[in-house]
């Protein structure tokens, strides 16, 4: 399957902040993300299995790299370990930087609105999806 075929991976919301993600991974900084369980539930979505190739896209709405999933692991909030925070490629070196730049995503409003929740919180256990990827093609 090429690149304009695959589902396409969404980091973020468009702009300053995805623009920022995409450039980690296009870098190779970010070999790590987190997105909650309920966000493909609501999506009508399967979750990533090992394998998974997609297509990511920059805040322009352009394909500029191909990911495939090499781990993925259902766990609860209060599970992330300091790797997988360290590897999501936004400069945190603790877990509760992770967390705290996480929360500040899940809390924040786009996200609230997004959902429909506006007194939307985590915890430590609110199931998440962890990922771990590569890049096998840049565009």
């Amino acid at each position: 399957m090429n690149a304009e075929e695959l589902p396409e991976f969404h980091f973020a919301w468009p702009g300053p902040l995805r623009d920022a993600l995409v450039a980690a991974v296009l870098d190779g900084t970010k070999t790590t993300t987190t997105a909650l369980v309920q966000d493909y539930a609501l999506d009508g979505d399967p979750l990533p299995a090992v394998g998974d190739r997609a297509a990511v896209v920059d805040s322009a709405g352009r394909r500029v790299a191909v990911i495939e999933l090499t781990r993925v692991r259902v766990c609860g909030l209060g599970e992330v370990d300091v790797a997988h925070a360290r590897d999501e490629g936004e400069g945190h070196d603790t877990v509760a930087a992770w967390r705290a730049g996480h929360e500040k995503f899940w809390h924040g409003e786009q996200y609230r609105g997004w959902l429909g929740d506006p007194e939307y919180t985590v915890d430590d256990d609110t199931p998440a999806v962890l990922q771990r990827f590569r890049v096998v093609e840049r565009r």
